[in-house]
């Protein structure tokens, strides 16, 4: 599933080719895309794009007085060009000829019409944008950890306070938005702490180390165009991230552990797959 990273590449490749132009035109293929959006997406006409925003895993385009939220899910792509897409499921033309393509294989993503709220901190509401407004769809998310506003003293002060499993706490995104499996394993393992222990266990500093190693790790990957491991991630010219080839312990289990040469492992944890090294984070 795409993370902070991978949306971020989206939204900084979606800006050159949407931003100031007008959509003419909407049409959608089947029902799914549109499910939070029964009405459909043709009274997007005659709207023009202000800004790209993100919040963690959320992309928003903002039309001014209103946006049209889309998520990812686990295939979601955004295409400029007009090529042919198998699991094309929207298309949207602009006035100057441009036509960008919502591709998605696997169906978990969506595209929703929504109204804006104001941000609780009145500060923007997110990447790509200094309005305090944010879309009612993803007011429940937190913001995330490379958000310029993200308060870190104030997460490591709620998460001394939660007795939940620390790699839980990064996933869940109304606590911080954006970590997913991938960027939670390898923060970890930069911190050397291990998923399962409780939060409320560590310390302040550890927990702020955990934190800034998450911000660390997905800074990088953002660098490189987000993680690719197959065609269901791409950037909006169909090129591929490159942070797979920096990735310590996430999908490495067998290998040595670069930092002590420990056999990296693989175990379960909540329903999916968490790596780490036994000796370099330790449950002890």
């Amino acid at each position: 599933m795409p993370e902070l990273p991978e949306v971020e590449t989206i939204r900084r490749g979606l800006e050159p080719h949407v931003l100031g132009k007008q959509i003419i035109r909407v049409d959608t293929f089947g029902e799914r895309v549109i499910r939070h959006s029964p009405q459909g997406l043709a009274h997007l006409a005659g709207h023009s794009v202000v800004a790209v925003v993100r919040r963690g895993k959320f992309l928003w385009f903002d039309f001014g007085q209103q946006c049209l939220v889309a998520h990812l899910g686990m295939s979601g792509q955004f295409r400029i060009g007009g090529g042919e897409f198998k699991h094309q499921r929207a298309a949207f033309y602009f006035d100057d000829g441009t036509q960008l393509d919502f591709v998605d294989q696997r169906t978990f993503g969506y595209l929703r019409a929504d109204v804006f709220v104001p941000t609780p901190d009145g500060y923007g509401g997110g990447c790509g944008s200094d309005r305090a407004l944010i879309p009612a769809s993803a007011a429940h998310i937190g913001r995330d950890l490379l958000d310029p506003h993200c308060d870190f003293a104030d997460l490591v002060a709620r998460a001394q306070q939660r007795r939940v499993a620390i790699k839980s706490l990064l996933l869940d995104q109304s606590f911080a938005s954006g970590v997913g499996n991938i960027y939670a394993d390898e923060a970890l393992f930069m911190a050397q702490v291990h998923g399962a222990v409780l939060a409320s266990d560590l310390p302040a500093g550890k927990i702020l180390e955990v934190l800034k190693a998450s911000a660390q790790v997905m800074a990088r990957a953002v660098e490189v165009g987000g993680t690719s491991f197959d065609s269901l991630y791409v950037n909006v010219n169909g090129s591929s991230g490159y942070f797979s080839r920096s990735l310590n312990v996430y999908g490495r289990d067998g290998h040595a552990c670069p930092r002590c040469g420990k056999i990296l492992i693989r175990e379960k944890f909540m329903g999916r797959s968490s790596y780490s090294c036994p000796k370099c984070q330790s449950r002890l």
